[in-house]
Order: C-alpha cells, then structure tokens, then sequence
C-alpha cells in the first residue's frame, strides 16, 4: 500500500510541476466555464456588436470601451480513457514520458488535467472505457477527490497487462451514449482514444461522439497514435509476425508488401474522423505519441490558453 501511494505521489509531483511552469504563467484557464467575471476594457471596433459596450464609461470618457469577462470556475469535467488492449501499443513505452504507449500518454494528460481542474476549483470525475464502462467516479473538485483519481491513474500504469486475462477489447460505443447521457449537462468532456476498432462500428462511433454534442458537452478529443508503425505501417523489410494487443491474434508478414495500401487506408481512416469532429465542432487533436508527452501535451494547454 505505501510503495502505491508513494507512486500515485509521484504522479502528483509530475502534474504539479507542469501545471506550475506552463500552465499558470497564463494567468487564465485553458479551459472555460459557464459562469463570467469582468476582466478588463479595450477599446471598441466599429462594425462589432454593442452589447458590452460600457456606457457609463462612455459618459465620462466620450469614449467607446467594450468589457471582456473571463470565464472561469464552475466548469465540470469528465476524463474518459479508452483502456483497451490497443491502448498498449507501444508496449515498451509502459511508463515512458520520452517516448510514451498511447495509454501512458492519457495518464499522464488525464493527471495534467486534474492537477489544473483542481487548483482553479473545478468538479472532475474519470471514465474508463473498454468494452463497457469500466469505472466512472462521481464529479467533485475537493483534494481527498484528486487524490482518489490519481490513485486509480496509477493503477492504470502498475497492471500487468501482459496477461492474457487483462486484454480488453474496444467497443465503448454504447459506454460513450451511457456517458453522455448520465454527465451533468453542459460538462466539458475530454476523450483520450486510439479510434482502434471494428469499420463496422466506425458510423456508431460518430453518432456517440455527436450523441455529447448534442446533449451540449464540450468535446476535446485527443487521438492518439504512434505515427511510424501504426500509420505508416514502417517495419523492417522482413517477415515478421504481428500480435493483436486485444484478441491476440497472430499474423505473419512482410510489413513491405502492405505499406503503401495500409497507409493510405489509416490516413483516410485518421481524416474522416477529424473531419467529422470539426463539423460536429468538437475539438480534434491528433496525438503521435512518439513525439513524447511534453511535445504534444503542454504546447496544447498553451495554445488553447491563449484562444481564451
């Protein structure tokens, strides 16, 4: 019990030295409430809309000035993990911020999140998706809260998920309809997956996606992916014999053979998703995990800091 609580720990330690040397030098939120408070004037431009004009400013100044507010603080938010089978690729990135699997790199955004949630007083709660809903904690922003959901992040690192037993297959698209139906509405929902599954459940996926917009969520999407191997197809030029993380199947090829037609078929695969989410106004970001946690990650949380 000590040894996991001192991991969980160093979980936290990691979360919190991000959050402070990037997140908060921004002086606002990355992320967005449903509450306003008044931040500032700047001057007002001819043609915009006069709603927040301030006029008793106005009648002293002979000036126009708009006010802007700045939204913050009772944001709520649901962290989903896909933890299936195909999560785990690449299996010696289990741990590995340098060059991180894919479900390492959604602990570790998932603890990025929570730290920043927690310090600007925001309720979050975690999903964990494979074939169904494998856990969903309730939505509370205390300290005893974060700790809890650091604790089950951890548990996500520790697992053996060399045993066959731990293999999980992906068809969460039922879990994401339960999921937006049972969040609090107008939550802001961050999805952390691999899009790894079946075509024929490709359209079912789409419709839950715009099952959260339409019950007025706030959708980021973070998709992630090892950009070489599992887009490229980039093996050596030899037989080699490929292991599905989820059925464990076994198939033996020459990688080669199949590049060229299996890229095509990903990138196509990887842009009707993106496509799709723009037009449901979700926001799309695609993760090469190979590019490691603090090169995706936090030049992110920045870029979305300023768009606020």
């Amino acid at each position: 019990m000590l040894e996991q609580v001192e991991r969980y720990k160093g979980l936290e330690l990691y979360a919190r030295q991000v959050v402070e040397g990037f997140i908060t030098g921004l002086h606002r939120s990355p992320f967005h409430g449903f509450s306003v408070e008044f931040a500032e004037h700047r001057q007002y431009n001819t043609g915009e809309s006069t709603r927040n004009i301030d006029w008793r400013l106005y009648a002293r100044t002979d000036r126009l000035y708009v006010k802007r507010y700045e939204e913050e603080t009772n944001l709520r938010c649901q962290l989903i993990i896909d933890q299936s089978g195909s999560m785990l690729f690449p299996v010696e990135g289990m741990n590995n911020l340098e060059h991180p699997n894919k479900l390492t790199f959604a602990v570790y955004g998932a603890a990025l999140l929570v730290e920043l949630l927690q310090r600007q007083r925001d309720a979050f709660g975690l999903t964990l998706l494979s074939d169904g809903i494998d856990l969903q904690t309730e939505t509370r922003s205390n300290a005893a809260h974060k700790h809890h959901i650091y604790s089950i992040l951890d548990s996500l690192l520790t697992t053996d998920h060399k045993s066959e037993s731990s293999a999980r297959g992906t068809s969460f698209v039922e879990a994401l309809h339960l999921t937006a139906e049972s969040l609090h509405r107008r939550s802001m929902v961050v999805l952390f997956t691999d899009a790894f599954i079946k075509q024929d459940d490709w359209d079912a996926l789409l419709d839950a996606l715009r099952h959260l917009r339409h019950n007025k969520h706030e959708v980021l999407l973070f998709h992630t992916y090892d950009e070489a191997k599992e887009l490229n197809l980039a093996f050596d030029n030899r037989p080699t014999e490929f292991i599905d993380l989820e059925t464990h199947r076994k198939l033996r090829l020459n990688p080669s053979e199949l590049a060229e037609s299996y890229a095509a078929e990903m990138r196509r695969r990887r842009d009707a998703l993106k496509q799709k989410t723009i037009q449901y106004g979700i926001d799309y970001v695609p993760v090469a995990v190979e590019k490691g946690f603090e090169q995706v990650m936090v030049p992110y949380l920045l870029k979305r800091g300023r768009q606020y």
